[in-house]
């Protein structure tokens, strides 16, 4: 585990959070005294891959919870045939 004192932080802020990245930790000093740590950030599993969603702007997080009307909502009516004719066309796709 790495130290430093704010100013070096500030000072070299890029390089210190390349080294978190590849895992180090590093405390911040302020006059010797440990007022913080900076570790790596992780996530697991379809955590991770909605990490990357969200960081890439392709997905946002919830912010609550779906309405009871929502799950009493009709659904609508869609022909079985039509389903697999629109997942055979997509597949086909890729």
């Amino acid at each position: 585990m790495r130290s430093t004192n704010i100013a070096d932080l500030r000072n070299r802020l890029t390089q210190y959070l390349k080294e978190v990245r590849a895992g180090e930790e590093i405390v911040v000093r302020d006059r010797q005294r440990p007022i913080a740590k900076i570790i790596p950030f992780t996530v697991e599993g379809d955590e991770q891959n909605d990490a990357d969603l969200v960081a890439a702007g392709l997905m946002r997080k919830g912010t609550g919870k779906l309405p009871a009307s929502f799950w009493k909502a009709r659904r609508p009516s869609v022909p079985l045939d039509a389903v697999i004719a629109a997942v055979s066309a997509d597949r086909d796709e890729d």
